[in-house]
């Protein structure tokens, strides 16, 4: 798409802050008006249309495509997004530990562990731990707790947190990551682990360079997001 107009600047509206596109309002794909919270936020996503060029690149404006879904996708379907992210509790990466070698064990034990013990205290929702793949039933009030804690957020923080959950496999990690518990470099090192111990001792080969990259940019988009709407 070429690009229509001069100037993007963040602007007031009533329900929050818009981006208006010289004198227009900028809407979403399914044509409703992009309104935020955060000014902030409202102002870095019109930073991003600022600096297109001749031509309009969606992919190089993350801000704007997260904060679109949680108006398009998170508003209309919340009670299914909430389901669908807080799901991830009952089968959480960090859980599901290995028993052999023990370097990796140890690494998962090290770097998991003390998420868990957060994630308990903060959310009164303690997981069980397991070797193997196996499905391991986790307990019901814990699986609530976790849903009441993902029901708690807004759209905007929700389409976040669900971006998160998605990349890193893990529900625990991403409220880390979206409650400063994490960054995001720390977020993919520990969703990561066990591809990162693998690759030490075979490589990397391209798709796999490919993925991690996503994976690492989707948590570092997520991070933004939600510090944009805390500020």
């Amino acid at each position: 798409m070429k690009r229509f107009y001069r100037e993007a600047r963040a602007t007031a509206h009533a329900d929050g802050h818009g981006v208006a596109l010289d004198a227009k309002p900028l809407c979403t794909p399914a044509k409703a008006e992009l309104v935020v919270p955060s000014r902030p936020l409202a102002e870095a996503i019109a930073q991003e249309w600022h600096e297109q060029g001749d031509a309009i690149a969606t992919a190089s404006m993350p801000l704007t495509r997260l904060a679109s879904t949680a108006i398009d996708l998170v508003v209309p379907r919340r009670d299914a997004v909430i389901a669908e992210t807080a799901n991830y509790a009952g089968t959480d990466l960090v859980c599901y530990r290995a028993a052999l070698p023990p370097e990796l064990a140890r690494r998962q034990h090290e770097a998991w562990q003390p998420l868990l013990d957060w994630a308990r205290a903060r959310y009164d929702a303690p997981l069980m731990v397991t070797t193997g793949v196996a499905p391991l039933a986790q307990p019901p009030a814990s699986l609530a707790a976790f849903k009441a804690a993902v029901a708690a957020h807004d759209a905007m923080m929700l389409a976040a947190l669900r971006l998160a959950t998605a990349a890193s496999g893990s529900l625990v990690i991403a409220l880390a990551l979206t409650q400063r518990r994490l960054d995001a470099d720390n977020a993919f090192a520990v969703a990561e682990l066990d591809e990162s111990f693998q690759i030490e001792r075979w490589g990397e080969d391209s798709e796999q360079t490919k993925r991690r990259a996503g994976l690492r940019d989707d948590l570092a988009i997520a991070e933004r997001f939600a510090a944009l709407l805390k500020e």
